[in-house]
C-alpha cells in the first residue's frame, strides 16, 4: 500500500501583500524561463542516499559529495548496514567532505535511529526527521522535497540567502529561519522545492557572491533592486 504524504503543520508565516506576491511570481516566472529542468544536485537513489548525501554536504561542495558517496554506498548500502559499521571505517569514507568525525556520527545514528524506530525507512515528516542526530531543518526540507514530493518548506542555503537579499525578497541578511517564512509566504507551495534550486542555480550561473562587474544576466539587471550590481550599472 502506498504511503500518503504526511505534511507537518507550517510555522507562522508573515503576511505579504498581492504586490509583493506579484513581483516574487515574476521573478519565479523568469527563473523557470532561464532554468527550465531544476532539480537536485546531489546524486541518489533513494531517499535514505539522499538523506546521508544531504548531512555530507555541510560545509562541503556538491560535486565533492557526488564523488565520496559512491563508496559510501557501495560499502553500505542500507540503514541496516550503516546502523552496524564501524565508525572508524565511516569516518575514513566521507574524510574528504571535511568534519568527517561529526559527519559519520551522524551518518551512522541517523541509520540506527530508522532501524530502530522506523522500521528500516526514511521518515516522510519534519518532525521526525528533525530528531536525527545531525540533521536540521534545512536538510529534513531537502529529503523531504526531493525524497517524497513533500513541500514543507524551502531549503535556505548561501545561494538562496544571497538571492532573497539581492532580490528584494526578505528583510534578513542572515537569519535562515526567518527569510524561509519570507519565502514561504511569497511562493505558492507546490513551488517550495523548486525554488531553491532556481535560486541556487543562478547563483552559481549569475548571482555570485563576489562580484567585479554586473552580471550580464536579465534577471540580474530587471529585478536584483538591491544588488550591488544595481549600483556599479548607475555608476
Amino acid at each position: 500500500m502506498a504511503k500518503t504524504k504526511q505534511y507537518d503543520d507550517l510555522p507562522k508565516l508573515p503576511e505579504k501583500t498581492e504586490e509583493q506576491k506579484g513581483h516574487a511570481k515574476e521573478i519565479l516566472d523568469q527563473l523557470y524561463k532561464h532554468y527550465p529542468n531544476p532539480h537536485c544536485a546531489l546524486d541518489y537513489r533513494n531517499p535514505f542516499e539522499l538523506l546521508c548525501a544531504t548531512i555530507l554536504s555541510a560545509q562541503c561542495t556538491d560535486v565533492r559529495v557526488n564523488k565520496t558517496t559512491p563508496d559510501l554506498f557501495e560499502a553500505y548500502p542500507t540503514p541496516e548496514a550503516m546502523a552496524e559499521a564501524p565508525i572508524q571505517e565511516l569516518e575514513e569514507l566521507v574524510r574528504s567532505t571535511g568534519f568527517y568525525r561529526n559527519k559519520a556520527k551522524a551518518l551512522k545514528q541517523s541509520a540506527q535511529a530508522i532501524v530502530e524506530n522506523h522500521d528500516g525507512e526514511v521518515p516522510q515528516n519534519m518532525n521526525d526527521l528533525l530528531e536525527f542526530y545531525g540533521v536540521a531543518r534545512k536538510t529534513a526540507n531537502v529529503v523531504l522535497g526531493n525524497a517524497f514530493n513533500i513541500n514543507n518548506g524551502v531549503v535556505v542555503d548561501t545561494h538562496v540567502r544571497r538571492f532573497s537579499n539581492r532580490y528584494g525578497l526578505t528583510e534578513h541578511e542572515k537569519n535562515t529561519d526567518k527569510i524561509e517564512r519570507d519565502l514561504m509566504a511569497l511562493f505558492p507551495r507546490e513551488h517550495w522545492t523548486n525554488l531553491s534550486h532556481l535560486m541556487i542555480h543562478h547563483g552559481r550561473n549569475a548571482c555570485k557572491a563576489r562580484i567585479s562587474e554586473p552580471p550580464d544576466h536579465p534577471l540580474c539587471e530587471q529585478y536584483g533592486i538591491k544588488c550591488e550590481c544595481r549600483a556599479m550599472r548607475e555608476e
